[in-house]
């Protein structure tokens, strides 16, 4: 065996061990966690409202509220759109919950929203109930 070998043979033990492996995989996991973060921190939440018979509600006023530390404060109203969608932008907030209410039409309750970060990007899965 010429040095050469014995000289590849080290390199490739050195690189092949568990604890650059680990290393290397620690790695790659934080990068693409914050490729992922990158992607998604426009603070976007979007949803539907509907009433009880699941027709969409134009003109309801949903307002966003943030945890401010131990209790909910009111950040953000937004109205819907002729479909019952809307968008709140700029939010910046880990845990936020939502509700919509509409004069004559009623009030659904709040749905308490968790996030990974704080500007995620989220689109409701359920809608809003009046």
């Amino acid at each position: 065996m010429t040095h050469k070998d014995v000289e590849r043979a080290l390199w490739r033990r050195l690189l092949l061990n568990r604890f650059v492996a680990v290393l290397a995989s620690l790695a790659a996991a934080a990068g693409l966690w914050n490729g992922y973060v990158a992607m998604h921190n426009h603070g976007i939440v979007a949803g539907r409202v509907i009433d009880a018979a699941g027709h969409p509600v134009a003109g309801a006023t949903v307002v966003l509220w943030v945890l401010n530390f131990t209790t909910f404060v009111e950040k953000a109203r937004v109205t819907t759109d002729a479909d019952g969608r809307f968008v709140i932008i700029n939010r910046n907030s880990h845990h936020i919950q939502l509700n919509a209410e509409k004069p004559n039409a009623g009030r659904s309750t709040r749905v308490d929203v968790r996030l990974y970060f704080r500007a995620q990007d989220v689109e409701l899965g359920a809608p809003l109930v009046l």
